[in-house]
């Protein structure tokens, strides 16, 4: 892969010339996706010290706020990177801090698309964290956010859309040709998974999978398969005679599958929000003996602190919990001895070049083949782990 991302970066078979807009909270995440391409770049032969356009989107002191570019855009083949969920950034509001909220970054977004004008060879927009994913559906009188976001931008003339596990992808059906591309990490998570724990076995009798709910079948499903190990399930039983904070409480998660005793579980879910639903079936399984279990959350946001994930980890029913650096995490989270990043920058990188160059995407999308090859060396590092084991045991 490293190798077939440096042989098409070059000047003579690019789109157009690559441009990226960095809005207010992704710059973190903007320049670890801008040092691959550099380096790539200047391994191909080409003089260039950045890709960066320079942009803002001042507000005045009412709260109106407008979006500039500073540099020439004019042929350029535009990335927007936004990162909806960070909420960190703020600006001054009748003399108050305010805190930026999703609809926030996404007017942001829109005003740097009309600042463009026209100008630009094509416009890009990666959004990791879907604007109005988790309202994906329409029940009774509700609007549909994500949707009619997603139409908005197609209006305004944007090319493709990059997110990362969307809540559901179906929402795509939405913009049916403007072209949305949904990444999954998978390879990501497995590599810093294996990493971080090197005396984990991926053997079926020693590891399993199990999907946290329904809605996230498919991509344990995926986990499950490339690991060739059995998958569990739980279910969210709900009532719904009532409705707080928007949803139908859980009433309790039913577990359906085999037998989990004496085996590491992993558990991956899009979103980790008040950490409760996680959290009830990591006690589930430890209840069910359970040896050891991983767990991981592409936004891994905690909008209820981290406490009880502290008192888990104390209790050793959490042993780790892994979540991408596709959105804002707070410091606090960063320091916990729990929390194990995955770095998706390089990921994001070679998508944004391979879209630049015009080329299939196709391994990007389904990195199968990478994932043979990670499981391969796997083995062969835990036979040698073994034999060492042995070895020393004599």
């Amino acid at each position: 892969m490293e190798q077939s991302a440096q042989s098409f970066f070059s000047p003579k078979n690019r789109v157009a010339p690559l441009g990226i807009l960095s809005l207010q909270g992704a710059n973190e995440l903007s320049a670890k996706i801008e040092a691959h391409l550099l380096r790539w770049a200047r391994e191909a032969g080409m003089e260039v010290d950045s890709f960066s356009i320079a942009n803002s989107c001042p507000r005045f002191s009412s709260g109106d706020g407008k979006g500039i570019i500073h540099d020439t855009i004019r042929g350029y083949d535009l990335y927007l990177i936004v990162d909806v969920g960070n909420y960190s950034c703020t600006y001054d509001y009748f003399g108050q801090k305010n805190h930026m909220s999703p609809d926030d970054h996404f007017q942001d977004l829109k005003r740097l698309i009309q600042a463009a004008s026209g100008k630009a060879h094509r416009i890009n927009v990666i959004m990791p964290l879907l604007y109005g994913g988790r309202q994906h559906r329409r029940s009774y009188r509700e609007s549909l956010d994500c949707a009619f976001a997603l139409q908005e931008l197609q209006r305004m003339g944007v090319a493709n859309i990059v997110t990362f596990d969307a809540h559901d992808p179906r929402v795509q059906n939405a913009v049916p040709l403007m072209c949305f591309d949904n990444l999954m990490p998978t390879y990501q998570v497995l590599k810093k998974l294996f990493r971080s724990f090197p005396d984990i076995s991926t053997d079926r009798d020693s590891f399993m999978v199990v999907s946290p709910d329904e809605g996230a079948l498919s991509r344990n499903m995926y986990y499950a398969s490339v690991l060739g190990v059995e998958l569990g399930m739980f279910y969210k039983r709900r009532d719904y005679s009532q409705m707080i904070e928007g949803r139908n409480p859980i009433v309790a998660h039913e577990y359906l599958g085999s037998d989990v005793e004496g085996k590491d579980v992993f558990i991956a879910d899009d979103i980790v929000s008040s950490g409760e639903s996680m959290l009830d079936i990591a006690y589930s399984l430890k209840a069910r003996k359970a040896k050891r279990i991983f767990a991981y959350a592409t936004y891994a946001i905690f909008t209820n602190g981290l406490g009880t994930v502290d008192k888990a980890y104390q209790e050793g029913v959490i042993d780790g919990l892994f979540g991408s650096n596709l959105t804002y995490r707070t410091e606090e989270l960063k320091n916990r001895p729990w929390f194990y990043e995955v770095d998706v920058s390089k990921y994001i990188a070679y998508f944004i070049s391979a879209l630049n160059h015009d080329v299939s995407i196709s391994s990007l999308l389904d990195p199968h083949q990478k994932i043979d090859a990670l499981l391969e060396k796997r083995r062969a590092e835990r036979s040698l782990y073994e034999d060492q084991q042995l070895s020393f045991e004599k």
